[in-house]
């Protein structure tokens, strides 16, 4: 039986790049999201036959709603093998006294309590197999200041914190738990950081740009195919002595 992957967010972006490098690697992969629409046109993308990728439409912040993800896949699959929590939300760009408190939390709700339940509903199928590996994406941004991201910055330092301390409580159980911290990925999103970072600071999206590019020793955005290898590393066979770590792929810009 084909090893399985639930990508959370996987309809888009870093998260079909993430489903597409694992299909690859032999993978069968459940992605989910919000957007019906994206997910259908992501799986018949993916695999037009439709055997090998399951769409389930997921907010992640719903319990109910992560709890029949975990099941589908299971229904579908007949185990899990790897969960990339990848959905997450950029939040707000505005300094901590003008953010709005309902976008705080949201910010929060998306990236760690998402994340919470997401672990939380496939690790009792991982337990019962003895094996599992979990990897979530955060960001540089958990490390690092970045103007008017404090919500943003919050939600990923404490998913190192999550990651460590879970990876000590599932290693017992045959499960690795590991984090990706990505540098500015190359994409739409990190254009729309930019964008709304040169409005906070009276600056051009380029000289935004050029200024986070300045900091990584490569002079370069990281492509998102680099962080998809990354996952394919950690989920596989090759990495069954990491766990608890915090891999940066971040064009040097971070190194700790």
């Amino acid at each position: 039986m084909a090893p399985t992957a639930v990508i959370t967010g996987g309809a888009k972006g870093l998260g079909r790049e993430i489903a597409g490098a694992l299909l690859a690697a032999g993978y069968q992969v459940a992605i989910s999201g919000r957007d019906k629409d994206a997910l259908a046109e992501t799986a018949g993308r993916l695999d037009p036959s439709g055997v090998r990728v399951l769409p389930v439409a997921c907010d992640i912040r719903n319990e109910q709603a992560v709890t029949d993800l975990a099941e589908a896949t299971l229904d579908r699959f007949g185990r899990i093998d790897v969960l990339v929590n990848n959905s997450g939300i950029a939040g707000p760009t505005a300094p901590l006294w003008e953010t709005a408190p309902d976008e705080w939390l949201d910010t929060l709700q998306t990236n760690v309590y998402g994340t919470f339940l997401c672990c939380r509903a496939v690790l009792p199928a991982m337990v019962a197999q003895g094996a599992g590996s979990i990897v979530t994406i955060g960001s540089m941004t958990g490390k690092r200041p970045l103007f008017g991201r404090t919500g943003y910055a919050a939600s990923k330092t404490a998913l190192i914190g999550l990651t460590r301390t879970l990876a000590a409580e599932a290693g017992p159980f045959g499960i690795r738990v590991n984090l990706i911290s990505p540098g500015p990925l190359d994409g739409e999103r990190i254009r729309q950081v930019f964008a709304a970072q040169a409005r906070q600071r009276g600056i051009t999206a380029e000289q935004a740009q050029a200024e986070m590019v300045s900091e990584s020793p490569l002079r370069r955005l990281v492509p998102q195919s680099d962080v998809a290898a990354a996952v394919v590393f950690l989920a596989g066979p090759h990495s069954a002595s990491v766990t608890g770590e915090d891999l940066n792929v971040s064009a040097g810009i971070v190194t700790y």
